[in-house]
């Protein structure tokens, strides 16, 4: 049912397709999702199954592809280390290889300025950064963004390359 009462029309097996082949031309879509989108829809599984192939056929879905894309889009504009893109990317169940190798695709000065900048950014909202529990709490915050622990201790013993 629709918020207004009235019963909802079932969406047919093509529909679905040419809804789906509009949404992968805007944006990149993985499997995972749009195998959730089919479900939702009331989509048989045998067809959604030729769905995906057709799209994954055509190319309009890649999860290689996504996984680039994804990596890219959460490092620059979330800020998200390699190890919180990671753990996105498994919850969407992408590939262990597609994973890598999309982590490898990162630029890695790009990365570490990235890194920095959450740094310099949390740093200057912490009363007293020079103090155990100040470092701790930037540490911390870091950390939940997902950067490697390695680069957060190299990052914050040498302050003179952030501040």
């Amino acid at each position: 049912m629709m918020g207004d009462g009235k019963p909802r029309k079932k969406m047919t097996a093509e529909a679905a397709k040419l809804r789906l082949e509009a949404l992968c031309a805007q944006s990149e879509q993985c499997s995972m999702d749009l195998r959730q989108k089919l479900y939702r829809w009331e989509i048989s599984a045998s067809d959604s199954e030729k769905i995906l192939k057709h799209l994954t056929d055509l190319r309009f879905v890649d999860d290689a592809r996504f996984a680039v894309a994804y990596c890219r889009d959460k490092c620059r504009f979330n800020h998200w280390g390699k190890i919180k893109i990671a753990y996105g990317l498994r919850s969407k169940h992408i590939s262990s290889q597609h994973i890598q190798e999309a982590l490898n695709a990162i630029d890695e000065d790009e990365y570490l300025q990235i890194l920095e900048n959450v740094v310099r950014v949390k740093a200057k909202s912490i009363k007293d950064v020079d103090t155990y529990e100040g470092r701790t709490k930037l540490f911390r915050h870091v950390a939940s963004r997902g950067f490697e622990i390695d680069l957060i201790s190299d990052i914050i013993k040498n302050r003179d390359r952030w501040l």
